[in-house]
């Protein structure tokens, strides 16, 4: 069995709940409520870097009768916190599924077992969809924070599930640091992991992700059509522990306003929210260039950093996406990974209403 980890036996004062809601409350100014697009559901797809890759992966196995492919950029398998069934899901996912010892890397073996049975039980699809999907994986070789042998175990863990191998594109000969990759020489170099977690290294890494999910796309355009919304991203939240930030964010090329588009949702990195660094991840990382000329809505999803609401519940000061369990209500028994856990659910309620008939 589990055990909890340290933090969800922290306590926060009264007065520490009341600034963190402040604080997060300061990002809703002027947020409208989110839009609908008549959009394909059939046609979703995302990708993240870290944290958001590890989420990416498991929204996708999770959601997989809805989504066509993912991008995973230094992030493992699907579960991967659940690897060590005698460790907390932290620790594992802080070691194991980070930058684990010699022979310690997580299991794709053990972990689609898992995952089979918990579609068995109904809290996440039929692998059996995945067979369907496209998958790019990243993995930077000067990466020391999420290393290639946590990737490669995502890649395994996708090739065991039936993914065709043509489905599958894994990089892994660049020496990139722990980022997202842009070319663009204002970025960090290329080789060094350092904030904002977005580096140049010589190509737009969002735009191979779009076109290997979706084949070959339009180039991208050099000067947006669109527009970019700040929405309201409290009303598709429906726990006070889920660390996510009362305002998201989605790009909307003019083409959506009228045709209908796919949807694409880019889950950010630890440290690359908002509230630590502006708008630089969903403003020149190259996925609304590209969207632009492709009829592709992009969706930012947010998480906020979190000292811990009460007992430590909800304690996430890195601001990172919950692949471990630190938004579920019983530590010894977490649902991060599951279609009802809170982040899971959120995010999908955003992208129904996107499906929506315009109004």
């Amino acid at each position: 069995m589990k055990i909890p980890c340290v933090a969800s036996l922290l306590y926060l004062t009264g007065k520490s709940l009341a600034v963190a809601l402040i604080a997060s409350s300061a990002w809703a100014v002027n947020a409208v409520k989110l839009p609908s697009y008549k959009v394909d559901p059939s046609q979703t797809s995302v990708s993240g870097l870290s944290s958001g890759a590890f989420m990416a992966a498991q929204f996708q196995v999770a959601y997989s009768g809805t989504l066509v492919g993912a991008g995973v950029i230094a992030g493992g398998p699907f579960y991967c916190a659940g690897s060590s069934p005698s460790t907390s899901y932290l620790l594992t996912a802080s070691t194991m599924c980070m930058t684990p010892s010699t022979g310690e890397a997580p299991n794709a073996d053990v972990l689609l077992m898992q995952a089979k049975s918990f579609a068995r039980s109904g809290l996440i699809d039929d692998l059996a969809n995945l067979k369907k999907e496209r998958v790019y994986l990243f993995s930077g070789t000067a990466d020391y924070t999420v290393t290639t042998a946590v990737v490669d175990q995502a890649a395994a863990f996708y090739a065991k599930a039936g993914l065709p191998a043509a489905n599958i594109k894994y990089v892994r000969n660049i020496n990139a640091g722990h980022s997202i990759i842009t070319n663009n020489n204002k970025d960090v170099a290329c080789a060094t992991t350092a904030a904002p977690y977005i580096n140049d290294c010589h190509f737009v890494q969002s735009h191979d992700i779009l076109n290997h999910i979706y084949g070959n796309l339009n180039p991208p355009v050099s000067t947006l059509s669109g527009k970019l919304i700040a929405f309201d991203q409290s009303e598709f939240i429906h726990s006070f522990i889920s660390s996510m930030s009362d305002t998201g964010y989605a790009y909307v090329p003019k083409s959506c306003e009228t045709q209908t588009c796919k949807v694409h949702v880019a889950f950010h990195g630890c440290r690359q929210g908002t509230s630590m660094i502006g708008n630089l991840f969903y403003t020149t990382t190259g996925y609304n260039e590209l969207a632009d000329a492709n009829n592709i809505i992009v969706l930012y999803p947010q998480v906020t950093p979190s000292n811990g609401y009460i007992f430590g519940y909800g304690y996430n000061p890195k601001g990172c996406w919950d692949f471990w369990g630190y938004s579920s209500l019983n530590p010894f028994f977490p649902d991060f990974y599951s279609k009802k856990a809170p982040q899971m659910a959120a995010v999908k309620a955003m992208l129904d209403r996107l499906a929506q008939p315009r109004k």
